[in-house]
């Protein structure tokens, strides 16, 4: 029997849950960045900012935006490290990509565009000042893989910098829940025409790794002086690591 993973409160088959969360994202695309501004209010450019601040770039660095989709990210890390250095933006969905591409060439921005898997990163080792992803790891299969694939195109003294969904507040977990898995699919429903891959998101935040766990996935994939932050009574959680080795 081949070994299961979840895909939201579902298991699945490990081969499956890319597919799976391929169409997820295909069907989503176009109104990823509109649904994006609607569940949050608006928090998740300041959760973005607030990671980028984290990162510590100079001008002149090479940034790896893994899993970074619409280019949200790309574009934001952008300014810090041009003119002389580079930000490649890369996603295993070519829905998201062209969504993304589309977005930086509006602004005037040719980032290199890479669809790739971020459990097989196809770049050089000890390549990178930093790495981020924001909102994608949970959606990987095999974490402790693409954590251990980051870690290995920093280079020396690189970091890498996870911006994710984590665990509220205990005291706020009711209404939470019932924001999740009421208000988030029925908007889903009414602006993208899809309620499943917006309860599909609601799920898969509950069985991503916690704060706690996140931390000890990274340190296990090699990263030094682990620690995250909190954002909005843990709603989202920013998790950095250094590459000393």
């Amino acid at each position: 029997m081949d070994k299961q993973t979840d895909f939201g409160f579902q298991q699945v088959e490990e081969a499956d849950k890319a597919r799976r969360v391929g169409a997820v994202f295909s069907t989503v695309a176009d109104r990823y960045d509109l649904m994006n501004d609607l569940m949050s209010a608006g928090l998740h450019r300041i959760w973005k900012l607030f990671s980028i601040e984290l990162c510590g770039l100079r001008p002149g660095q090479r940034v790896l935006d893994v899993a970074g989709g619409t280019g949200d990210l790309t574009r934001k890390l952008w300014p810090r490290v041009m003119p002389r250095g580079e930000v490649v933006l890369t996603d295993i969905n070519a829905e998201m990509l062209a969504r993304g591409r589309d977005r930086l060439l509006d602004r005037g921005l040719t980032p290199p565009i890479v669809r790739c898997d971020a459990e097989r990163l196809p770049f050089v080792s000890d390549h990178f000042d930093c790495v981020t992803i924001g909102f994608g790891l949970r959606n990987v299969t095999r974490k402790e893989l693409a954590l251990r694939e980051m870690y290995r195109v920093l280079r020396p003294g690189g970091r890498l910098v996870v911006l994710e969904f984590s665990r509220v507040y205990k005291p706020l977990a009711p209404i939470y829940d019932a924001y999740s898995f009421t208000v988030i699919p029925w908007l889903g429903r009414l602006v993208a025409g899809d309620a499943a891959s917006y309860r599909y998101l609601a799920e898969s935040i509950r069985v991503h790794p916690g704060q706690e766990e996140l931390k000890g996935l990274l340190e296990g994939a090699g990263f030094e002086r682990v620690d995250y932050l909190n954002l909005t009574a843990g709603v989202a959680a920013v998790h950095r690591g250094f590459k000393y080795g």
